[in-house]
């Protein structure tokens, strides 16, 4: 039986404006508190004495973090939340940060989220507190200024920051892997002629819709797609071999000679073309990302010296080979 202190506290908790709930050394709900059930939709009465209050927040049995301090198992917390910090004494618990889908309440929230061990005289574990904060308007604003940060103004492709980022990643992957990795680096041709005779507005919209239609011919989400500076592009396909590069490469260059922009300035063609440069590798700690753009450029180069609206690729293990030319259309 509770004495007037134990049954204060108890009370007390139940009231609290923190959503709060308290297991035993068992791993069983003793208080389930109303902040809680408004948070969860799941009431107190369903989950007091049971080990089942993870339902409140997952679709399918997992840990709580509550029950990572009961159980003694820190070593679970980075497979089991996005974020989170160790304590430096065993007494101060654990804090971490994780999306809950919440089944009941029928939302996903990104809670943070703190469990404290309570210990007895003789440091025994008597029960553990989790108190839990929604924090879910905070995080997805710093999802959208990183969207923005990694984001061009104008296109809405990847920027060359978050390129430049990516090709690191992806090398360093590769690496591990022992897989591929091709870059395709596209130029719009005679674009300062374009500027020149449209006007730096239309040149604005045809970037736009250039960068549409590559975009639209990038399906993975592995994939990256970005501005490279001005009225060049960059493609990044980790795991894709020269052959698939060269493929993705074609679909862009005819998806952009397909929507028959006019550019007066273009003589052979007379509409909005594209050159395409294609490297690929497997990437070593000898060969990574400066030899691919470095390789790509030269394709590029070859592509635009060859008359442009073409396809070339150039091998990054062998700098002083000629790029070979692809024939539009094959």
């Amino acid at each position: 039986m509770l004495d007037l202190g134990q049954a204060f506290a108890v009370r007390l908790m139940q009231h609290l404006v923190v959503p709060t709930f308290v297991l035993n050394a068992q791993g069983k709900v003793l208080i389930w508190n109303k902040a809680c059930e408004r948070l969860t939709g799941v009431k107190a009465k369903e989950v007091l004495g049971t080990d089942q209050h993870w339902q409140a927040f997952y679709d399918r049995p997992r840990a709580c973090l509550a029950d990572t301090v009961v159980q003694g198992r820190t070593d679970q917390l980075g497979e089991l939340y996005e974020t989170h910090a160790l304590p430096v004494d065993r007494n101060l618990g654990l804090s971490a940060e994780n999306w809950c889908v919440m089944p009941r309440a029928s939302k996903r929230l990104y809670l943070a989220i703190d469990a404290g061990p309570i210990y007895s005289e003789d440091g025994e574990l008597v029960a553990v507190v989790e108190t839990l904060r929604d924090m879910t308007e905070q995080k997805l604003a710093q999802i959208a200024l990183q969207s923005l940060v990694n984001k061009d103004g104008l296109t809405g492709l990847a920027n060359r920051r978050s390129f430049d980022a990516s090709i690191e990643a992806d090398c360093l992957q590769a690496q591990r892997e022992q897989s591929h990795l091709s870059l395709l680096l596209v130029d719009v041709d005679h674009f300062k002629a374009y500027n020149d005779t449209y006007g730096h507005q239309a040149g604005d919209d045809c970037l736009k819709t250039v960068a549409k239609a590559l975009g639209g011919q990038v399906f993975r989400p592995s994939d990256l797609a970005a501005r490279y500076g001005g009225e060049e592009f960059a493609v990044l396909l980790p795991g894709v071999g020269l052959e698939g590069a060269l493929g993705v490469a074609e679909r862009i260059r005819a998806a952009v000679a397909g929507l028959a922009i006019a550019h007066s300035g273009n003589p052979r063609e007379g509409i909005v073309t594209l050159s395409v440069g294609v490297a690929a590798l497997r990437p070593t700690p000898q060969i990574g990302p400066a030899a691919l753009i470095s390789a790509a450029d030269r394709a590029l180069y070859a592509a635009k010296a060859a008359g442009r609206n073409r396809v070339a690729h150039a091998n990054p293990s062998h700098p002083d080979d000629e790029p070979t030319l692809v024939a539009p259309g094959t």
